[in-house]
This record gives C-alpha cells, structure tokens and sequence, in this order.
C-alpha cells in the first residue's frame, strides 16, 4: 500500500527544527503529476515567442505614441474585474467570518470553524491537545465561550473537535462538496495568526498533495491560524489550515501553507458524531523532530516502534525517519528486517518524491529496496510498518548494492529475521540482465488517478542513460497490470498492456533516446485494477 505522512504544526509555540535543506526536502515540490493518457503520447506543452524582422530601432518613433495606448482604453475592464474581485472577496468574508473563533488555551493560541448551530467547532489537535478539557473561543461579535474538547481523529490526522457550552443559534461555517477542489481556485484564509482574530487573506489551491492527502496553498497562513477554514468563491470550507513551510525559528508564512482536505474532515466529523473519536491525541508524524542520520555501508541501525511515536495519518502505521545524501546514478540497497512487525519502506527524493517503496522484498515480512539515485542530493528513509499498531524491533540498514548480500539478510550483522532470497540478480550482478530498480507496491483506494480511464497508478523513477537498451517487467496475480514509461522531458515513450496473448503482465522493451530521469507508471487496465504487483527494471548493455 502506499504510506503517507504530513507536515509541522503552525502554532506559535511549535516550529519546524529539522534545518532548512531537509525541510525543504519534503516540502518543495518540483513539477506536477505526471498523467498521460493510455496510447498516445504526451508531449510537455511549449511556447514559441515568434521574431520581428525588424529590429526595435526599425520602429519609428511615430508608430508608437502616448496616444496609442491611453486609459480609456483598459480602465473600464480593469475595472470590472476588479470590481468583480473585490465583491468575491467581501462575501466570502462576511459570510465565513462569523463562524471562525480564535481560541485561547493559555499557552497557545489558534482557530477553529463553528460547524453546527449549537456549537461543535472543528481546529487542529495540535492548538488543543495540552489544553486539559476545555478552553475558551472567541466568536467574531466578541462573545468569549468556554469549549469542551470532545474528541481527536482516532487515525492520527490533525483535527480537534470542541463543543461550545450550551451553545445555540450560532453562525457556522458551510462545508464544501467532498472531491471539489481544484488547482487554480481561488483559496481564502480566515483565523486568528499571532492573535489577530478574523484576519483575512488570499490566494490559490497550489497543489493537491495526492500522496500525502493535504491542500497545497499560497495563501497566507501563520502562526495562530492553525485550525482555521480554507475556504473556497462560496465562502464553502474545503481544507482546515494546519501547516505551513518556514526556514525556521519563528519565520511567518513564505506562501506556502497546507490544510487537511475537506475529505478527512468529513471523515472525522463522522467520527464525532458516531462516539468514535479519541479521547486523546495521537502524534501526528508532523515533521517536527529532526530525521536520524545513516551513513552507506555502516553496521545496521537498530530501531523500535512503541506506544506514543510518531504516526502516519493515512493509515495509524509507525515510523522513523533517516536522511542521508546520495549522488545521480548510485546504486544502493536498503534492507529493513524485522521478528516483530511488518516491515515497510519508502524512500524519498530531495523533492519529496517516492523513489521507490517495498513491502515484502526482503523475504517473509522483511523489506528490501535496490534502487538506482535518480538525482543528487538528500534522501529520505521512511522505516515503516505495514498495519496500524504494529510494535516491535527492527534493523535498518543502507549498503552499497554492490556490497550488498541479495539474501535478505544484512551485511555485517544478522537481524534474526526469517529472510529469503529475492530471486533477482543485484544491480552490478555479472549473472545475466542488471536490475537497475526492483520493488514491490500495491494499487489501492487513495493512489494517484490517470485522468483518462480513472484507473490507478504509482510512480517509480529511475536514472538512465542514452542508448541504455531496458526490459521493463510489472507483474501481479490480483490484477491486469499496464505499464507506461515517461521520459525526462514528461513524453510518453513506450506502453504495454499484455506482454503476450492470455498472459496479463506487462513488458517494456526500450533503448533509452537520452540521459536524465526516467518515470515508470504501474498502472492497471481499468479503474476496477486493485491489488500487489512487483516491478523490475533491468538494463541489458
């Protein structure tokens, strides 16, 4: 399956303390979803700015004149649209702002949204889990309230619900159609950042976190409007504002800011609401703790996973996370063996893209990535478990695939695990084909789309060079698998459905046309596709 994690709280006594180079590792993000439509290519747009024949100094002084271009000319549709913006922004503001309240619990301050008329306010768990059951919320008429903390998202999420103490008729926030948000819209902020209640500002949805389930926003948000509404043209709720990207310290907003999807809030609503929230907060696996340094080839590190760490948000699963730095076209190993729990990896580019992820690979529930550095720069480890509640040891290794066993087991250290062999050659193998990436996922509910088919896909990206002649093999026994290979320049260059009549696997055969980054789409015939698969990447020269 594939994991996701999000970001650090915006709380002005709680700031990102990795350092600005692996904080801007995850939270940057270069470039869009790669989509492209099955059977034809898909070529990135391009601009063509077409040359006069005459030079500046051709033009003559009379053809360009103050009068050719005067007021008249544009004001009246500047002025429209201005017009037209100004009213979108007022409504928006008067029809939200009276069901946002900024609340105080004694440490800290946030926001939070009046969602019901007789007082149930939705804000972040991080403004009031240390508030001891109750604080006091602010409305916009200048009404202070005393709030009960009723419940925490029981998976981890970053949502809070209050109710209001013998509250009735109050103003509320209306809450935007689940799946209705788009890159582009225009985005508004209301809270209370550094303490200043219904502050208002504007912006865009930036981005659609698909992996890691947030809204991307250059609206501002700072400290104190965690837990505030991001809201949409109809004064609708379509996020809860949580998080935003800082070079640390007490820095404000740099425009860029993330809330937690309308989607996840309805889910927990209804988990409120049916007597199934915490009663506590969990950690939330918000980066707000710095990333254990792993060097290549040193003796594996042990770990734990134990009550009270940190948690991913999609699913409730543990983990830890490792940085190190790699270099373009290195080939390593990551090897994570475990007794205890299901082991899960995935590591990350210095843009916060999966490289690759591996369940199983390692044999038994051990898991095991051989990958090729597509880039550069600083990696992510992401130590994981499969399942929610899973506790135990585990030992983490990163190794020079060339150095590494292929067995599973480490190399200068035994976990104990019940290992097995991968079955495939390492990358600097002399025995037959080189395998420049092997990994193993799953296609499930919540993975990126294709636009064309709504079938699902997972990326995996490699590094290869000109006139490299490549097998591609995707593999799975639950469903009819599709691949499609993606050059650097984002052009689809090969696809394949069934690599033979009756057989349902997919193979790729390609000589590479240039050198740079390659994307590899696992992807199914249909949106019905669910279920594990296993991708090789081989070279053959």
């Amino acid at each position: 399956m594939m994991k996701h994690f999000f970001l650090s709280c915006v709380r002005p006594s709680c700031s990102l303390v990795w350092g600005t180079a692996l904080t801007t590792m995850v939270l940057s993000q270069p470039g869009q979803a790669i989509e492209p439509y099955k059977s034809q290519s898909v070529v990135a747009p391009t601009i063509q700015v077409s040359e006069h024949s005459t030079g500046l100094g051709a033009i003559a002084p009379a053809t360009i004149t103050p009068a050719t271009i005067t007021p008249a000319t544009i004001a009246p549709a500047t002025i429209a649209q201005n017009s037209r913006d100004e009213e979108i922004n007022i409504r928006v503001y008067e029809q939200a702002s009276p069901g946002v309240v900024a609340i105080d619990v004694g440490t800290a301050t946030g926001s939070g949204s009046i969602i019901t008329s007789n007082g149930l306010v939705l804000t972040n768990a991080h403004v009031v889990e240390d508030a001891g059951g109750s604080v006091t919320v602010k409305l916009a008429d200048g009404r202070e309230l005393v709030a009960d903390v009723v419940g925490f998202d029981p998976m981890g999420r970053d949502l809070a619900a209050l109710q209001i103490r013998n509250g009735r008729n109050l103003p509320t926030v209306r809450l935007a159609s689940p799946n209705s948000v788009r890159v582009g819209q225009r985005a508004f902020a209301i809270g209370s950042p550094f303490g200043l209640s219904n502050t208002f500002t504007i912006g865009i949805v930036s981005r659609l976190d698909v992996d890691d389930g947030m809204i991307q926003t250059d609206a501002a948000i700072n400290p104190g409007n965690s837990g505030g509404p991001l809201l949409n043209s109809n004064a609708e709720m379509v996020g809860v504002n949580t998080a935003i990207y800082t070079t640390g310290g007490n820095a404000g907003s740099i425009g860029i800011g993330f809330a937690v999807p309308i989607d996840q809030v309805n889910t927990f609503i209804a988990a409120v609401e049916s007597g199934q929230s915490a009663t506590t907060a969990r950690h939330t696996g918000a980066l707000d703790f710095a990333p254990t340094p792993i060097q290549l080839d040193a003796p594996p590190i042990d770990g734990r996973f134990a009550e009270g760490d940190h948690v991913l948000p999609s699913d409730g699963s543990l983990f830890d996370l490792y940085a190190f730095n790699g270099q373009a076209g290195q080939a390593v190993t990551i090897a994570m063996d475990s007794t205890d729990v299901d082991s899960y990896l995935v590591l990350l580019d210095s843009g916060g893209n999966r490289v690759a992820t591996d369940d199983d690979g390692g044999g038994s529930f051990n898991a095991r990535i051989e990958t090729v550095l597509p880039n550069s720069g600083n990696y992510l480890i992401v130590a994981n478990t499969y399942q929610a509640r899973e506790l135990g040891g585990y030992r983490l290794q990163l190794m020079n695939s060339n150095r590494a066993t292929g067995n599973g087991s480490f190399n200068g250290g035994n976990s104990g695990a019940n290992s097995g062999a991968t079955g495939l050659p390492g990358p600097n193998s002399s025995q037959g084909p080189s395998t420049i990436l092997q990994t193993r996922g799953r296609l499930e509910t919540g993975d990126r789309i294709l636009s064309d088919d709504q079938s699902l896909f997972d990326e995996h990206r490699f590094n290869g060079r000109g006139g490299q002649q490549l097998e591609i093999l995707l593999t799975s026994t639950e469903f009819d698998t599709y691949l499609i290979l993606v050059g650097p320049n984002g052009e689809s260059l090969a696809q394949n459905d069934d690599r033979a009549q009756g057989n349902p696997n997919s193979r790729i055969q390609i000589t590479l046309p240039q050198s740079g980054s390659y994307s590899v789409l696992v992807n199914s015939y249909d949106a019905t596709g669910r279920g594990a698969y296993e991708l090789q990447v081989r070279s053959r020269n």
